[in-house]
């Protein structure tokens, strides 16, 4: 169970910015428009997260409790917000404007990811709940701006 823990809590988030360049090439379902959004948003969030750790460190669960972390890295930075999750959830939020069958694919991935990085000892449910706010803040922000239009301008 652990094993599977670690999995998820450490590669799931990569596996689903992965199948994103899958759809884009096997099925056309998401166009390049959707794809570069959901990069953007991805990457973004991410970012702001390790910004707010910065700027406001807490502790992760695996350095209160004593116990192991079930991840392939345990980082020792700020828990809140999670950054996987704001990532994750930027991704998918970004999907589902775009298709709302693949985004609801996206969203429950997203929460499994959460999901996984508690089980997994590194984040509290409410690193998870920021990161999920932030990820969805951000692709809401960036999908009014609108890349396409700046892009033009570039």
């Amino acid at each position: 169970m652990s094993t599977l823990i670690t999995f998820l809590a450490s590669f799931l988030i990569w596996i689903m910015f992965a199948s994103l360049f899958y759809l884009y090439f096997s099925d056309g379902k998401i166009k390049k428009e959707q794809v570069l959004h959901a990069i953007f948003a991805f990457f973004l969030a991410w970012i702001i997260a390790n910004l707010i750790k910065i700027i406001f460190p807490t502790v992760r669960p695996f350095e209160v409790n004593g116990q192991i972390a079930h991840t392939l890295f345990a980082n020792s930075d700020g828990a809140f917000p999670s950054g996987h999750s704001a990532a994750a959830f930027a991704l998918a939020v970004t999907v589902w404007f775009h298709d709302k069958k693949v985004g609801v694919i996206y969203l429950l991935t997203a929460l499994i990811v959460g999901i996984s990085r508690v089980l997994g000892n590194v984040h509290y449910p409410i690193d998870i709940l920021g990161g999920a706010i932030l990820g969805s803040v951000v692709s809401f922000a960036i999908e009014k701006v609108h890349l396409k239009k700046l892009l033009k301008r570039v």
